[in-house]
């Protein structure tokens, strides 16, 4: 689900809820929401998100996909291990 992937990443970015809801322009809550997967971000949020973390919308998406599979294989910790050392060597 992609709301688990943008609070996993909020999260490594160092954004509180309340931050990325002011960046984002919504509410606290309906961030909630999309985080927790109860409802999905539209296109204009994601290409807002992918704005913020500096990747583009469809890196973001791909990268939502890749860490659901990941999850899925049980891989997911050493997906995001793999993918935050190459997200930090980029820096």
């Amino acid at each position: 689900m992609i709301g688990e992937t943008l609070r996993r990443l909020r999260g490594i970015y160092g954004y509180s809820a309340r931050d990325m809801s002011s960046l984002l322009g919504i509410s606290s809550s309906y961030l909630s929401e999309i985080e927790r997967g109860k409802k999905e971000p539209s296109l204009e949020i994601v290409d807002h998100y992918a704005e913020i973390f500096g990747m583009r919308p469809s890196s973001l998406l791909r990268f939502s996909e890749e860490y659901d599979r990941a999850e899925f294989h049980e891989g997911g910790q050493e997906f995001i291990s793999k993918l935050m050392t190459k997200l930090i060597d980029s820096f």
